[in-house]
């Protein structure tokens, strides 16, 4: 059994990555810049009216009541919502409590640690349009309470 540890440790070091087939796999497929960037386009074919869906609401949910921001991205997978300060666990437990899944409150800092806790990353690529619809109207009504519950004290 000591012998496997060892070879454990030294094997881990020595490997890049978990998965070189996959990676060959991936190489194969897209083959070369060209292949790869028309790939990207059909992504954001799929993609870009999930995002649209995210920013509408946020937009005119969120916006007009100054209690919150977030970047709009030009490329990925996430929306980074900044919420009031100390107001991310309480929207993500919100959520949460409504149905709605979603990465953890602060997941894009190290340890999951925001020290302001006001980040989310919305994730819009699963889910299809209609039900990401609902998500955003429940993700809205969960900052706004939220907000009021921190402003009222």
């Amino acid at each position: 059994m000591a012998n496997v540890e060892h070879i454990k440790k030294i094997l881990t070091a020595q490997i890049i990555s978990y998965d070189k087939v996959n990676q060959l796999r991936h190489v194969k497929y897209l083959k070369d810049k060209a292949t790869t960037l028309e790939l990207m386009k059909k992504h954001a074919g799929v993609l870009g009216p999930k995002f649209t869906v995210v920013l509408d609401a946020l937009d005119k949910e969120i916006a007009p009541l100054e209690i919150a921001t977030w970047r709009r991205p030009k490329g990925g997978y996430f929306v980074s919502f900044y919420a009031m300060p100390g107001t991310a666990k309480r929207i993500f437990t919100l959520a949460k409590e409504a149905g709605l899944v979603m990465t953890n409150a602060g997941a894009t800092y190290p340890y999951g640690k925001d020290p302001d806790d006001s980040n989310l990353r919305i994730a819009p690529s699963y889910p299809p349009l209609d039900d990401l619809k609902k998500a955003m109207d429940i993700f809205c009504v969960c900052v706004k309470i939220a907000a009021l519950e921190k402003l009222v004290g």
